[in-house]
C-alpha cells in the first residue's frame, strides 16, 4: 500500500465498520500492516467481521489506482481484547506506528505481543499468506 493512500483506506474501513454496527475507535499503520481499535458488532463474529472488511475494503481499494489492480489483504489476522484502562494507550499506539516501526519491523513486534500475551505460535505459519 502507498502510504499516500493509507488515510483514504483507513477512513474506508472506518465507513465498513460503522455500516455493519462497529464502533471504529481508531484506525491506523503502515504500508504493510492495519490496526483497527473497534467494538465487535454483538451480532457478528470475529471471523464474519474481519472477512467482511477485508472483502469490502479489498473490493474499493482495486479501484483507486492500477497500482492496486491485484491488491488483496494477506490471509490470517491478530485479534486481541482491550481492557478499557488502556485504551488511550492503545490509541496512542496506533498513532504511533511510523515511530515504533523505525525502531523495530511489523514482524519483530508482533512476535513480541505474541510472547507477552504467552500466545504459542508457529512461526512458519505467523506472516505467510
Amino acid at each position: 500500500m502507498r502510504k499516500d493512500d493509507l488515510p483514504r483506506v483507513f477512513a474506508y474501513i472506518g465507513g465498513i465498520i460503522n455500516k455493519i454496527h462497529g464502533l471504529p475507535i481508531e484506525i491506523g499503520g503502515m504500508p504493510d500492516h492495519v490496526h483497527i481499535l473497534t467494538s465487535l458488532p454483538k451480532t457478528m463474529s470475529l471471523s464474519d467481521f474481519v472477512r467482511t472488511i477485508k472483502a469490502e475494503s479489498s473490493r474499493w481499494i482495486k479501484t483507486i489506482d492500477e497500482h492496486y489492480m491485484n491488491f488483496s489483504w494477506q490471509e490470517g489476522y491478530g485479534a486481541f481484547s482491550v481492557s478499557p484502562s488502556i485504551l488511550g494507550r492503545t490509541i496512542q499506539y496506533i498513532r504511533g506506528q511510523e515511530n515504533h516501526h523505525r525502531e523495530r519491523s511489523f514482524q519483530e513486534e508482533y512476535k513480541m505481543f505474541l510472547d507477552a500475551y504467552g500466545i504459542q505460535y508457529d512461526e512458519r505459519y505467523v506472516f505467510g499468506d
